[in-house]
């Protein structure tokens, strides 16, 4: 099995942070279940630890980033014992009320879930520093938070080379949420990719500035499959439900579209008939490693970021609507990317 389609999260992070992650041997396929659908070990002894966590405003079920996050959580919680829970946010002014609350109910680790709760992470934090914090795609500079970042440039590049190999009208779409920098990786990883293998692509953006509104992403695909894109890569959480129901009645019109998922292996939800591939984020293990950080005592603040080489991010294990040729050579600039011969920019800019 190709090693880019390895995703078991061998990262290790050295002392500043996490104790090294028990992932699978290298070259061998990753399981792609949903985290909380797998069959967890036997649990050890309930222990009185307990992990809380915040969800941004796209919520526990925006079959994406969060939902990632939570099932982690769960099947960290099935191995370990350890009790969890989650706060959902309907609006951004709802991060420090559910932060304080696990704070106020002395939750042992409390996590914050995107870019979004960086600067909410960093006030409760500050003003609570005898309590524990993580969060996933913020940096938090403070002496009790652990920050896990990822390089969805890296993950993103190969889906675009996937993208640009196999569009049919030379014009693909990348629907974002946000206008942050995340998303800007996001797109920048995917147009790079696209541009190393089909310079003449043409590459149709829209920003929603929403991770929680499918009929926004549902009309920015309209738009993008009637101006002629085969192919929509999205990285907008639930707004991106939009972007596949979408894709599922222009199939249903007879028209050969498809939809590149973002974060997980969407075509578990949304089926392989309309799922080209996924940019998947190892948001899940990153989340059981860090708390098996704060298990096993060896929790400590810090920031590490995630890529091709730590094997944070890259393509399913399965890729049936992807020919062998293409997948060759998506290996070869994964390889590329691992080995530093081949730095994927960040932004536009770079």
């Amino acid at each position: 099995m190709k090693k880019w389609l390895s995703l078991t999260m061998t990262f290790a992070v050295a002392a500043t942070m996490l104790a090294a992650c028990g992932g699978g041997n290298a070259g061998q396929p990753a399981d792609e279940t949903p985290a909380a659908e797998q069959p967890a070990a036997e649990a050890p002894a309930a222990t009185d630890i307990k992990i809380g966590m915040v969800t941004d405003f796209g919520g526990v079920n925006d079959n994406s980033f969060n939902q990632s996050a939570w099932e982690g959580l769960q099947a960290f919680s099935k191995a370990s014992g350890v009790e969890v829970n989650y706060l959902q946010s309907a609006q951004d002014s709802d991060y420090i009320p559910n932060l304080n609350q696990f704070v106020q109910e002395d939750w042992d680790l409390i996590w914050g879930i995107g870019l979004l709760l960086q600067d909410a992470i960093l006030d409760v934090a500050q003003q609570n520093p005898d309590s524990k914090f993580a969060i996933i795609d913020g940096v938090v500079d403070a002496p009790n938070v652990a920050s896990v970042t990822f390089k969805e440039n890296e993950g993103a590049f190969l889906v675009g080379v996937v993208a640009g190999l196999m569009t049919k009208t030379n014009k693909i779409g990348f629907v974002g949420g946000i206008d942050i920098p995340v998303i800007q990786r996001f797109e920048t990883g995917f147009r790079e990719g696209i541009k190393a293998v089909n310079p003449n692509a043409e590459v149709i953006e829209n920003y929603t500035g929403s991770f929680a509104a499918a009929d926004q992403g549902k009309a920015a695909a309209a738009t993008m499959y009637n101006q002629g894109a085969d192919i929509i890569f999205h990285a907008a959480g639930a707004t991106g439900d939009g972007v596949f129901n979408e894709a599922q009645e222009q199939k249903a019109a007879g028209k050969d579209v498809w939809v590149i998922g973002a974060d997980k292996d969407q075509s578990i939800i949304f089926g392989n008939d309309i799922t080209l591939t996924s940019m998947i984020k190892r948001v899940d293990r990153a989340m059981q490693t860090v708390s098996q950080s704060l298990v096993d005592g060896t929790f400590a603040p810090g920031h590490v970021n995630l890529g091709i080489a730590e094997d944070g991010v890259g393509l399913p294990e399965n890729n049936p609507n992807v020919p062998a040729d293409v997948l060759a050579k998506v290996q070869e600039y994964y390889d590329q990317i691992k080995s530093g011969e081949l730095v994927v920019p960040e932004t536009s800019e770079e």
